[in-house]
C-alpha cells in the first residue's frame, strides 16, 4: 500500500513537473509570438512610411526640376547650390598628348598619367598610384599637406616611362580632382569653403587650393600647370563624355552622393559673366542637399539628422547614400530590440552605437538567398555579438534591409529623372515647357532647355553603392523605367568606374594651354 502511495506521488510529481515545463514552453511561445507581432507591427509601420509609389515619385521628380530652376536663377534661391563649374566644353575624343591628374577625395589620394591618342588611339596607356595621407597632415597646415601631395606627384612624374611622351612644345598639365566644398572662380581656381571627411587643415580654408598645390609643385622645381579644378562628379561626366558624346549627366552613388549635368548657359540667370562661346556649362548640383515635402521622411530620418554633424542639411543624401543606409537599418532594429525584445531581454550595447552597421554589411544580409538566412545570422553575430536568432527574426531583419534599400534607390531614380526633365530628355516636354504645381497648388510653367544631339541620353554612374549593391542598382533602374515609360528606350545608365581621375586628366587636355595637333 505504502509503495502504491509512493508511486502515485512520483506520478503526480512528474505530472506537475510536466505541466510546469509545458507552461514554461507555452509562456515562451506566447512571448516569442508577442515579440514577432510587435516587431512586425514596427516593420509594417516603417514600410508604410517609406513607400514610394509612382505618383509620389513623380512629385519628387517635379520638385527636383523646380529646385534646379530656382538654383540657377539666384544664389540661395534653392536648397540645391547649382554651382557653375566654368567647364564650358567637354572632351570629344580628339585630345592628344600626355596629361596628369591628382585626385584628392579622402584619406588617400591618387596620382595618374595618361597618354591620349586622339579619336583613333583614345587612351593609349595610363598608370596610377594611390598614396595614403599621414593622419597628422590631415590636421596640420596647408603648406604641409600640399607639399606632401606635390612630393608624391613629382616622384611619380620622375618615374615616367618611355611609353609616355610629351608632344613637341607641350608641357605637363594637370587635372585636379578636389572633392571638398569649394567656391569655384575659374576653370582652374577655387576657394576652399570647408573640410569634410576627417580633414581639419584650418589655414587652408578661404585659400585657392589650385594656387596652394601649384606653389608646392613649383617649389620643387617642376614646371607643371594645373589646367582644371573639378570635383569627382564633374570628372566622371568628363570621363564618360570622352568615350560617348551622348553623356549628359553624371551621378556619384557611393559613401556620399552628388550629380552634375550639361546646362544651356543662357539658363544660368545668376551667371554674371560673359556667356561661354560653346553656349553650355557643366553645373555641379550638390544634390545631396535637395529637400522636398514629398520625400518620405520617417522617425529614423529625424533621429539620424538630429544626431548628425550637419542637422537640417543634406537630407536627400541621408536617405540615398552609402554613408547612411546601414545606419537607417540599425535604427529600426534598435526600436525592435527595445520594444519587441527581438534580440533578447537586453539591447546589445553596440547596437546603440551610430554607424556600427555599415552599408556593405547591410548589402550582405540583403543579398542572402539561403533558406535559413545564414549570412543574416553571421552579420548579426559578427557585428553585434547576437547569437541564436530565429529564422522569423532574421526574415524581419532582411525585410528592413529591403525597405531601406528600395526607398533609397527609387528616390535616387526620381532625382535622375528630375534632371532629365529639366533638360528636356524625359519625354514629357511640349513646346519647350514643363508644367508643375507649386506649394499653393497653382499651375505654372518653366522653360526647358533641351540640348540637341542624337536623342539618346547617357547617365554616367560611379560609386561603390551603385557598382556593388546590385539590389539597389536594380531597384533604381526599375524605377527609372517606371517613371520614363516609353522614353526609357532613349535613356541609358552606364557605369563609369573610377571615372573621376581619368576625367580630370582628360579635362586638363581639353583646357590645356598647348593643344597638340
Amino acid at each position: 500500500m505504502g509503495q502504491s502511495k509512493a508511486m502515485a506521488g512520483v506520478y503526480i510529481a512528474c505530472a506537475a513537473a510536466a505541466c510546469a515545463a509545458a507552461a514554461v514552453v507555452l509562456t515562451q511561445r506566447v512571448k516569442v509570438r508577442s515579440q514577432k507581432y510587435t516587431a512586425r507591427k514596427i516593420l509594417v509601420e516603417f514600410q508604410e512610411a517609406c513607400e514610394t509609389p509612382l505618383p509620389r515619385l513623380r512629385q519628387v521628380v517635379d520638385a527636383m526640376a523646380v529646385e534646379m530652376h530656382a538654383g540657377l536663377v539666384s544664389e540661395g534661391g534653392s536648397k540645391l547650390k547649382m554651382l557653375p563649374t566654368f567647364i564650358d566644353h567637354l572632351p570629344d575624343g580628339n585630345e592628344k598628348g600626355l596629361y596628369y591628374a591628382v585626385d584628392l577625395g579622402g584619406t588617400n589620394f591618387r596620382v595618374l598619367r595618361t597618354q591620349l591618342g586622339g579619336l583613333e588611339g583614345r587612351v593609349i596607356k595610363q598608370e596610377y598610384e594611390e598614396v595614403a595621407i599621414p593622419p597628422e597632415l590631415m590636421l596640420g597646415t596647408s603648406e604641409q599637406l600640399f607639399d606632401f601631395i606635390a612630393k608624391e606627384l613629382v616622384s611619380f612624374v620622375a618615374r615616367e616611362g618611355e611609353d609616355f611622351r610629351l608632344h613637341e612644345g607641350q608641357s605637363r598639365e594637370i587635372g585636379f580632382t578636389f572633392s571638398f566644398p569649394c567656391k569655384q572662380t575659374a576653370v582652374n581656381s577655387g576657394t576652399l569653403l570647408q573640410w569634410t571627411k576627417g580633414f581639419k587643415v584650418n589655414d587652408a580654408i578661404g585659400q585657392d587650393v589650385v594656387a596652394a598645390l601649384q606653389g608646392s609643385i613649383e617649389r620643387r622645381g617642376y614646371k607643371m600647370r594645373i589646367a582644371a579644378l573639378v570635383n569627382d562628379t564633374v570628372g566622371t561626366l568628363a570621363g564618360g563624355r570622352y568615350w560617348n558624346n551622348d553623356v549628359m549627366i553624371a551621378v556619384i552613388l557611393g559613401t556620399g552622393t552628388n550629380a552634375c549635368y550639361v546646362e544651356r548657359a543662357e539658363s544660368i540667370s545668376k551667371w554674371g559673366g560673359e556667356l561661354p562661346k560653346s553656349g553650355q556649362m557643366v553645373i555641379n548640383m550638390e544634390w545631396g542637399n535637395f529637400w522636398s515635402s514629398h520625400l518620405p521622411r520617417t522617425y529614423v530620418d529625424e533621429l539620424l539628422d538630429n544626431e548628425s554633424l550637419n542637422p537640417g542639411e543634406y537630407g536627400f543624401e541621408k536617405m540615398i547614400s552609402g554613408m547612411y543606409l546601414g545606419d537607417c537599418v540599425r535604427r529600426v532594429l534598435v526600436r525592435m530590440a527595445q520594444q519587441a525584445g527581438i534580440f533578447g531581454p537586453h539591447v546589445p550595447h553596440k547596437l546603440l552605437e551610430a554607424f556600427t552597421l555599415q552599408t556593405p554589411d547591410m548589402s550582405k544580409m540583403h543579398h542572402d538567398d539561403s533558406s535559413d538566412l545564414k549570412m543574416v545570422a553571421e552579420v548579426l553575430k559578427t557585428v553585434y555579438g547576437i547569437h541564436n536568432t530565429t529564422l522569423g527574426i532574421r526574415k524581419i531583419v532582411l525585410a528592413v534591409c529591403d525597405i531601406v534599400c528600395q526607398r533609397g534607390a527609387r528616390l535616387a531614380a526620381a532625382g535622375i529623372v528630375g534632371i532629365l526633365k529639366k533638360i528636356g530628355r524625359d519625354g514629357s516636354t511640349a513646346n519647350g515647357f514643363i508644367r508643375r504645381n507649386d506649394v499653393n497648388g497653382i499651375h505654372d510653367e518653366l522653360t526647358v532647355n533641351s540640348i540637341g544631339g542624337s536623342g539618346k541620353t547617357v547617365v554616367a554612374m560611379d560609386g561603390g553603392l551603385y557598382e556593388h549593391y546590385s539590389k539597389f542598382r536594380n531597384y533604381m533602374q526599375q524605377a527609372v523605367r517606371e517613371l520614363l515609360g516609353d522614353a526609357a528606350k532613349n535613356v541609358f545608365i552606364e557605369l563609369s568606374k573610377d571615372g573621376s581621375g581619368i576625367g580630370a586628366a582628360i579635362l586638363a587636355a581639353s583646357h590645356a594651354e598647348y593643344v597638340p595637333t
